[in-house]
């Protein structure tokens, strides 16, 4: 992983963990050919107020601590489920029930999952 990547990776997932997203996972594509990105950032939130505050967050702490903006956002509009682009890096902010009906992190079989532990 490049060193610009790396960053930006652990840069959202501490802005997703300031604001407590929970169930935080890391879906590797770097090593499939043709994949969309290199990773997704999934997380979930109880309210389309807590996912829009991590949203906020990590656009936040990205834009400050590495002078990163998103590509683009999608899903603000009515918050059940957020997107925002890194392009190489997509994060997946979504409510419990869209979480577990898209099961995005197990979409791809051969990518590599990482779970980030809670916060206390």
């Amino acid at each position: 992983m490049q060193d610009s990547t790396k960053q930006l990776l652990d840069t959202i997932i501490e802005g997703i963990q300031e604001k407590k997203g929970q169930r935080i996972v890391v879906t590797d594509f770097s090593s499939i050919k043709d994949a969309i990105c290199k990773y997704f950032v999934i997380c979930q939130a109880n309210s389309s107020t807590q996912i829009e505050a991590i949203a906020g967050s990590v656009s936040d702490f990205t834009r400050e601590r590495l002078g990163e903006k998103a590509i683009g956002v999608s899903g603000l509009e009515n918050s059940y489920w957020v997107a925002v682009d890194y392009g190489d890096i997509m994060v997946h902010i979504l409510q419990p029930q869209a979480r577990d009906f898209y099961d995005l992190e197990h979409l791809w079989a051969d990518a590599k999952l990482t779970e980030i532990a809670e916060q206390p």
